[in-house]
C-alpha cells in the first residue's frame, strides 16, 4: 500500500507549535506533527497565529504531503514530526 491523506482535517497545537495531521497505509493511521515555523514566517503567540498556520498548511497541503511520504517511505513508523530540514 502507499501512504494517503484522504481526511483534510488538521489542527494546530499551541504547546508544540505544531500542526497536526494524519495519512494512511491501507488501515493503518498514520500521525504527523509538522513544525509550524517550517511552514510559515507568522510570529508565534499572535492572535493571528493558528489561522495563519492553518492557511500556510492548506495552501501547501501538497508539498507538506509530498514530504510525509518520503519520510515514511524511509521508514514505517506510526508517529513522525516534520521540521524544516525535512522541506530542504
Amino acid at each position: 500500500m502507499s501512504l494517503t491523506f484522504p481526511n483534510r482535517s488538521r489542527s494546530y497545537d499551541e504547546a508544540s507549535k505544531r500542526i497536526r495531521f494524519a495519512g494512511y497505509d491501507g488501515m493503518s493511521q498514520i500521525s504527523f506533527l509538522v513544525d509550524a515555523d517550517a511552514i510559515s514566517e507568522a510570529p508565534p503567540g499572535t492572535v493571528t497565529a493558528e489561522a495563519t498556520y492553518l492557511a500556510a498548511f492548506d495552501a501547501a497541503a501538497g508539498s507538506i504531503h509530498d514530504v510525509a511520504r518520503n519520510a515514511y517511505s524511509r521508514s514505517h513508523k506510526s508517529m513522525y514530526v516534520l521540521t524544516a530540514a525535512d522541506f530542504r
